[in-house]
């Protein structure tokens, strides 16, 4: 365990509330970093992701600015295995860089929202793990209203990933969110308190 900082992997499936805890950690004091972010400004012109995209999708998948078309580019890798490895086997590689810098300038309690934690086999860089899940039932009515989709596109987005029940059995902790964003925040709050404990626990007599 790192005694400057004890760094939690936070995942989960589309729709299960990653994002509402992440932000929920962020405000009880706990320093974050998203990779949906990272990814984000990687795909913003000018960088290296950008450039790779653009690669190998080709400009069909730019919009009139030429920023990149993120609903058109999210339709063909998730109908189409083979493109969505292609864009995670050159857009990985830089996130993870980017995330591995940014730990490395924290210190505290840090937590990462990591959609691909297991299904990229990231355990390794992180103290301990945790899942936000859902039953499946909420977890596509989440993404039907969240992002407008059609219960299909919606079914085709969980199937792309790891099953939350194989990710169940991975991870350290898991947290149920199938009720109200209230209850989850508490959830969150009373690991929050937990971690704060065990850090300066393990941080007790080092300098750093």
């Amino acid at each position: 365990m790192k005694n400057r900082r004890l760094v939690i992997g936070l995942t989960g499936g589309i729709g299960t509330g990653k994002s509402t805890a992440l932000n929920a950690f962020e405000r009880l004091g706990a320093s974050t970093i998203s990779l949906d972010q990272i990814a984000k400004e990687q795909a913003k012109p000018g960088r290296k992701g950008y450039e790779s995209i653009v690669k190998n999708f080709g400009t069909c998948i730019l919009n009139a600015d030429k920023s990149i078309n993120r609903a058109l580019l999210g339709r063909v890798i998730f109908s189409d295995k083979r493109a969505k490895l292609g864009l995670e086997r050159v857009l990985h590689p830089l996130i993870l860089k980017e995330m591995r810098e940014l730990i490395g300038r924290m210190k505290g309690i840090v937590v990462v929202d990591v959609p691909l934690l297991f299904e990229k086999k990231l355990q390794n860089d992180f103290d301990a793990t945790m899942l936000i899940a859902c039953k499946p039932k909420t977890q596509l009515q989440r993404i039907e209203r969240r992002d407008g989709m059609s219960l299909a596109e919606a079914r085709l987005r969980v199937k792309a990933q790891l099953p939350l029940a194989q990710k169940k059995k991975l991870s350290d902790v898991t947290i149920d969110n199938d009720k109200t964003v209230v209850t989850l925040e508490k959830k969150i709050s009373e690991y929050f308190l937990g971690l704060t404990l065990l850090h300066r626990g393990s941080s007790h007599g080092n300098p750093n």
